[in-house]
């Protein structure tokens, strides 16, 4: 008997390789084992479970996918060769004694659930006769000197054998399609995706433990999630001081007051004092800390992905990929990450190591209209992975919660002392891991490339403050700060800079401030230099509580000895890794927000909008102050005249009419006709991120020409070409160049047209998005979208609202075992295999394979089907060219 290719299952259904595939699996199945012209299908639907006939088995098997585990063709008559599954002996004895037509799992299965356990606690490599044998080499070496070898080999040899045991006993006596560990795998799934309360899972099994009594199906809830656990990677609480002056952990693990401000660790009780002076002898109470820092450690979640050898592979990707064209299309195409590798050649030597981004943002877990909490998820993404699965949330490591009530700010490096002392012995020491792919254990490193966050959050996170007239991080100290008395704000002028030194703009002085530009473009630090100007800072952590002259309580944050405001609040606890002063890219601007505040500046000044216009009388008595502009000065009435950019009525009409009637895929964009109202001409709801991003980049352009001069049109629209451009999926360095060179020119017309207030930071923030890009490659692996996204998921996670940190936790350790477990199921929906939203895939394909190629088929009919007689001119009109000469169509 041959030994038969099949490569072919893993090949999408329109390939010509998967339909051959397909025709010589049915050819080997009627020639080995048929019953009265029929065989076993093997599909989705049908799950070895019915008997079909040969042209219905093909037409299942072209319409779904082929069972990707099932290599070992037991069920249609291979015996002895192929790819034979690692199948515990006692089950598949009882499944060959088994008739064929009984309504039996495939045993890719129980093979799945054993791969799953083994390569789920780290010992796929290293199992003899169903007991791990643990070595020392892939240990922590924390776990080496706090245990000895023996018992933590024992301890994980239960863990595995009890699990193994869970995975091998069938679900009732004489079922082979379920084991009990497989039931529950499921059983959480339908929760998790889903979305069900663990009480409507308490319900549910006790129902069925009642309904089959001889099932061995857990009673409770508890029960059930205490055996799905045991594949649960490990959550570290550390107590911190309320003020956000300390942690207690290290040398301070065993303090009961703060070092700093003296505050007691525990929770008091406002009538009784203090948790600890209430506690009576002989009948002590339970002490309650202040705050809890829920930390994830990272060396065992990395470890878990070369563990698998489902992602073994992935995360080599970044070195084994060919990159063709030379197009940035990951960040492994970018100059950063190149210049990181040339620096660090040791680390680079080995594709396994690990690169990061970090990512965090504050959010409310009660909603908008509770009192205020703020939240802080830190989450890493590894940038290894290709760009299908890179920015999924299945691929983000929460790295730690940061507490509420208040948000951290300054203070937030407190909580990264775990993280960073993490990356640390990553960096040097590295870990022992064992790589799934080659079956060997090798030296596991990792490094941090940078930080993703919204723009208030790069401050916190780099120590930069974003509230000044020297804002922007990227110019430095290297800006003249240009205050706006009457409007009362900053201002970010002056982009002519930026222009070639001998371009005609830097020397007018009338369309402009009034004044030439002679300045060069700002120079970009370097980390080094960065360093240099945050090295004497000294700030001393904490929020203590401050009686003011009024009498009044006063909330001081981290502070800078010396006093005032100062333009670095702090040196990062970033700069404490070796390798951080030596990124290009430290800390991004992120695309998403920045584009945003410019839709909503833009939108909210055509329109004229009395509360959010950038427009108004104050922006009018800047102008005359500055001297620039007189036509657009205020009269002495109060009143000013209109700017060649306000839309009247009419143009509001027609700008708002276009904007409504505009009708976009399903999914592509929200409802944006609902924040429009024709009758009072505004737009009366609040817009999303996305909906600006849509609004940018494919409607304005298109409601613009209606109703504005060319003049302004023209602007606006080389605009949102920018901003289109920069989302590109691919970008190449010249075009950057071309692209850096029409937003400086875009912001200098814009100066031109609208008043010094509408330059805000984030306008401003524009002009530095390329060179980002340049650096940093593709914004969609730096911009905020997925994390937002991924913060709203966390919310969900929120049942017990005095708890919301411990509900985040507790849903985040379930459901990273689930989507590990994902990786190995069969036949039930998980997070890999989810159909789209909407689901346009073709209930039927046509059975030639080579046409399905040219010509994928693309959506599904909708409604009852009608038939019509075309006539010889349309069919005429229908038939392709000569030329091609493809196929008859006819």
């Amino acid at each position: 008997m041959e030994v038969l290719d099949k490569s072919w299952i893993k090949r999408p259904r329109n390939s010509l390789e998967y339909a051959q595939g397909v025709s010589r699996f049915i050819e080997f199945a009627f020639a080995h084992h048929s019953a009265d012209g029929t065989i076993i299908c093997p599909c989705n639907a049908c799950a070895f479970k019915k008997w079909l006939t040969r042209d219905e088995v093909y037409d299942h098997l072209i319409c779904t996918q082929f069972p990707i585990g099932y290599t070992f063709w037991f069920y249609h008559g291979e015996r002895s060769i192929g790819e034979t599954s690692n199948v515990s002996s006692s089950i598949f004895s009882d499944v060959q004694q088994n008739s064929m037509a009984d309504e039996q799992h495939p045993m890719v299965e129980v093979d799945s659930i054993r791969n799953l356990i083994s390569e789920g606690l780290g010992v796929g490599g290293n199992i003899k006769n169903g007991t791990p044998v643990i070595t020392n080499e892939v240990i922590d070496g924390d776990a080496q000197r706090s245990m000895p070898s023996e018992s933590h080999e024992s301890l994980e040899a239960k863990g595995f054998s009890e699990l193994l045991k869970d995975g091998e006993e069938a679900l009732y006596e004489g079922c082979t399609r379920y084991s009990k560990l497989s039931f529950l795998l499921k059983l959480f799934h339908i929760k998790s995706l889903c979305g069900m309360t663990d009480k409507s899972m308490k319900m549910i099994l006790e129902l069925l433990s009642d309904a089959f009594e001889y099932a061995r199906i857990p009673s409770s809830f508890y029960e059930a999630k205490k055996i799905i656990s045991k594949l649960s990677l490990d959550c570290t609480k550390i107590h911190a001081c309320p003020n956000n002056c300390m942690l207690y952990w290290g040398e301070d693990e065993n303090r009961e007051t703060c070092k700093v401000c003296n505050r007691s660790r525990w929770k008091t009780d406002k009538k009784k004092g203090p948790a600890e002076a209430s506690s009576i002898i002989g009948n002590k109470k339970k002490k309650h800390p202040a705050k809890v820092l829920r930390y994830f450690p990272l060396k065992s979640r990395l470890k878990r992905l070369f563990y698998s050898s489902k992602t073994a592979a992935d995360m080599r990707w970044h070195a084994t990929a060919e990159n063709k064209d030379n197009a940035m299309r990951h960040p492994r195409d970018s100059e950063a990450w190149k210049r990181f590798d040339l620096e660090h050649s040791d680390f680079a030597s080995d594709p396994r190591n690990v690169r990061l981004a970090l990512a965090t943002d504050g959010f409310n877990p009660h909603g908008t209209l509770s009192a205020n909490h703020s939240i802080w998820p830190v989450i890493l993404i590894p940038y290894n992975t290709p760009p299908w699965t890179c920015m999924k949330s299945t691929s983000f490591i929460i790295s730690m919660i940061i507490p509420g009530k208040k948000m951290p700010g300054n203070n937030i490096d407190v909580y990264f002392q775990p993280l960073i002392k993490e990356l640390k012995e990553l960096w040097v020491e590295g870990c022992d891991a064992y790589d799934a792919l080659t079956q060997e254990v090798f030296k596991l490193h990792a490094a941090l490339l940078w930080t993703i966050s919204d723009f208030p959050g790069l401050g916190t996170l780099s120590g930069w403050n974003t509230y000044t007239g020297l804002a922007c991080p990227s110019c430095n100290f290297d800006n003249i700060p240009h205050r706006l008395n009457h409007s009362k704000k900053y201002c970010f002028m002056g982009h002519r800079r930026f222009l070639d030194q001998r371009h005609k703009f830097r020397l007018n002085t009338v369309q402009f401030n009034g004044r030439q530009e002679t300045r060069l473009p700002p120079r970009t630090l370097s980390g080094s230099e960065i360093l240099s100007q945050v090295e004497n800072i000294n700030v001393t952590f904490g929020r203590r509580e401050e009686i003011g002259r009024s009498g009044k309580r006063l909330r001081t944050g981290g502070t800078v000895e010396g006093g005032g405001t100062q333009q670095w609040k702090k040196k990062s606890i970033f700069f404490e890794l070796p390798y951080w002063k030596s990124n290009l890219l430290r800390h991004n601007l992120d695309m998403m927000h920045i584009e945003k505040n410019v839709c909503d500046n833009i939108l909210y000044t055509l329109l004229n909008d009395s509360s959010k216009s950038k427009d108004h009388i104050n922006a009018r008595r800047d102008l005359q102050e500055m001297g620039i502009k007189p036509d657009l000065w205020p009269r002495e009435n109060g009143k000013y005249p209109p700017a060649i950019y306000t839309l009247n009525n009419l143009g509001k009409k027609k700008f708002l009419t276009t904007l409504k009637n505009v009708t976009v895929p399903d999914g592509y964009a929200s409802n944006i006709s609902r924040c429009i109202d024709i009758d009072s001409l505004k737009l009366s709801g609040m817009l999303k991120s996305h909906d600006c991003h849509i609004l940018m980049e494919q409607l304005l352009p298109l409601a613009m020409r209606t109703g504005l001069p060319d003049e302004v049109s023209a602007v606006l629209i080389e605009m949102c070409s920018f901003f289109r451009q920069l989302c590109g999926k691919a970008l190449s360095a010249p075009y950057l160049k071309k692209l850096q060179d029409q937003i400086v020119l875009t912001l200098c017309h814009m100066e031109m047209l609208f008043p010094p207030s509408f330059f805000t930071v984030m306008v401003h923030l524009m002009v530095h998005l390329v060179e980002e890009a340049q650096l940093g490659g593709p914004v969609h692996y730096r911009w905020m979208y997925p994390i937002e996204r991924y913060l709203g998921h966390l919310k969900s996670y929120v049942r017990n609202k005095a708890q919301p940190e411990g509900s985040i936790a507790q849903g985040y350790l379930m459901e990273e075992i689930l989507t590990f477990c994902s990786r190995y199921l069969e036949n039930i929906e998980t997070r890999w295999n989810r159909p789209r939203r909407v689901d346009d895939e073709p209930t039927h394909e046509e059975s030639n394979p080579w046409l399905d190629t040219l010509f994928p088929q693309v959506g599904k009919p909708l409604g009852v089907s009608s038939y019509f007689t075309l006539t010889a001119t349309e069919k005429l009109q229908a038939q392709p060219p000569r030329s091609y000469k493809l196929i008859d169509m006819c």
